[in-house]
């Protein structure tokens, strides 16, 4: 169902978003987005229901699919898996999202599917505990390790600034197209990690973005010349405070959506929005977003992509 503005603030605060909101008017996600108008859509956002739900509707918004997976693809999905941590704390993308991805793209007709990240916690808890690894393999996906250094393969980044090079995982390297979930979180360096911080978990040796600038740095990794078909941003719960890894459920609040878009600046912009309702987080925090546009990555006003807004 397609939404205007007004019906999107009584939608917003029918569902209780609102009760820590100063002022409906400043929503900034769903109420600022432009009408597909019968266009290409490129990026939609989802509100008020459960992951395989939203995802569904989502993906049909967005053209199917079959407009990213064609029948023999190889598909790699990198989600966040990147704690130890249960899906109710929101550290790593949600695990029923996942199994959605991946029936989608086995209806698309996909030779194989891989589901990976490089983790920061022992590697071996993280996709236990995380949940996805068993219901990706339940799924019909192909779990692949990303903890050892022979996973991965050096590519120049000849349009990085401060990265002009890094070791990215074989999934990637050898799929025919791949997907970026990740979950919607604070994070104590970077302030945010949502689309453009998860390619982070692409690469071998980490400790080269912080050497070399962070901020810089994750905007540099988007310039690989190969770049996720599909951003698929986790809102369903958010880690509110003590991001990335957070400490307890205090952490983290229910807020039931999701965001989809081609463009990985702008889906991080709606989604930083988003979490602004419910932290101080601002947008001129996040100082990798306009390194980005800079990289021509994509753009910050949301308003100049088409787009559609859809109440669960």
């Amino acid at each position: 169902m397609k939404m205007t503005r007004n019906e999107f603030l009584k939608a917003v605060a029918l569902s209780g978003l609102a009760t820590t909101m100063a002022s409906l008017d400043d929503i900034s996600v769903l109420a600022q987005a432009g009408e597909s108008d019968g266009k290409k859509v490129d990026f939609v956002a989802l509100l008020g229901g459960e992951p395989r739900p939203m995802f569904e509707k989502g993906i049909a918004a967005i053209g199917g699919i079959e407009r990213f997976v064609s029948k023999g693809d190889r598909v790699t999905i990198k989600p966040n898996i990147g704690w130890d941590k249960s899906p109710e704390l929101a550290g790593n993308t949600n695990p029923e999202l996942i199994v959605a991805l991946i029936e989608a793209c086995k209806d698309a007709g996909a030779k194989e599917i891989v589901v990976f990240d490089n983790t920061c916690d022992n590697w071996r808890a993280c996709y236990e505990h995380s949940g996805i690894e068993a219901a990706a393999k339940k799924a019909g996906a192909i779990v692949m390790p990303g903890n050892e250094e022979k996973y991965y393969r050096e590519v120049s980044l000849p349009k990085g600034l401060a990265l002009k090079s890094a070791k990215i995982h074989q999934a990637i390297l050898d799929s025919d197209v791949w997907f970026n979930v990740p979950v919607l979180k604070n994070h104590g360096g970077a302030r945010m990690t949502i689309a453009m911080k998860n390619l982070m978990g692409i690469v071998w040796d980490r400790r080269a973005f912080h050497q070399k600038g962070l901020d810089q740095s994750i905007a540099d990794i988007g310039t690989y010349e190969k770049p996720a078909a599909l951003n698929i941003v986790d809102a369903y719960r958010i880690m509110k405070t003590n991001g990335p890894r957070g400490r307890d459920a205090s952490d983290v609040e229910l807020t039931k959506a999701l965001f989809m878009s081609t463009d990985p600046v702008a889906v991080d912009t709606a989604s930083t929005k988003f979490f602004g309702q419910f932290t101080n987080m601002k947008l001129e925090d996040v100082k990798y977003l306009p390194m980005g546009e800079a990289h021509k990555l994509g753009v910050m006003d949301v308003n100049a992509l088409q787009a559609e807004r859809i109440r669960m």
